[in-house]
């Protein structure tokens, strides 16, 4: 929901169409871009109605704009997808199906997941991941959660790429590989700002592009 990944989003939905399509082709989009850091201060106080809220009214904006599908460019603000959906009449891609449908395509079923603390620590994610899509998700342990939030929040969303996190990164997958991860989900859309294939022994899944490609594969079957 930063705008250093919503930039991202808007990159890999025009890449992906004019390949799609071709020649001069881009995508007609509506982007509504949030004041993160009023965001960030309701996630880290609990008011997760107010957020709701926000959320809400800005998909309500884009039908009216004239959208067919909305995605929601984070995986934390998935928390209230339902009531998002519920509050339109437009088709919301939720991040966590394309994702999941991407990993079952390969065969793995056991997989790592990286994000903000509330998307490892809370069932809104991992559930859906488990209940729908029969994956079996493992999380970080305590003090690594705590890491792979702190960097997000103080680092990703303002634009930087440490070199030290980049390596305490990649020493949090290779634990979870180590405790038998077959894969890792980059669960949070600043992760792939970061982390690189090479930066893991098993394969990585960035919710970041596949949600973005997943719209307009979407988009384009609807038109």
């Amino acid at each position: 929901m930063s705008w250093e990944s919503s930039a991202e989003y808007y990159r890999i939905v025009n890449e992906t169409v004019r390949a799609r399509l071709g020649g001069l082709r881009s995508a007609r989009c509506l982007l509504w871009s949030f004041d993160f850091g009023e965001i960030e201060a309701l996630q880290h106080a609990g008011r997760w109605d107010e957020a709701t809220a926000e959320l809400i009214g800005a998909a309500r904006r884009l039908e009216r704009g004239g959208a067919d599908v909305v995605v929601i460019c984070t995986n934390t603000m998935h928390r209230m997808a339902d009531a998002v959906q519920a509050a339109i009449g437009l088709p919301l891609l939720h991040i966590a199906d394309p994702t999941a449908e991407r990993i079952r395509a390969t065969g793995l079923s056991r997989v790592g997941l990286l994000g903000t603390a509330f998307t490892m620590e809370q069932d809104f994610y991992k559930g859906r991941l488990a209940e729908r899509h029969g994956l079996d998700v493992l999380v970080p342990e305590p003090d690594d959660r705590a890491e792979v939030h702190r960097v997000i929040y103080q680092e990703l969303v303002q634009g930087r790429a440490e070199p030290a996190s980049r390596e305490a990164y990649r020493a949090i997958i290779a634990r979870l590989v180590e405790r038998g991860a077959e894969a890792i989900i980059l669960g949070c859309t600043e992760i792939m700002l970061l982390v690189r294939p090479d930066d893991s022994a098993v394969p990585l899944f960035d919710t970041t592009a596949i949600h973005a490609e997943a719209a307009v594969d979407f988009a384009l079957a609807e038109a």
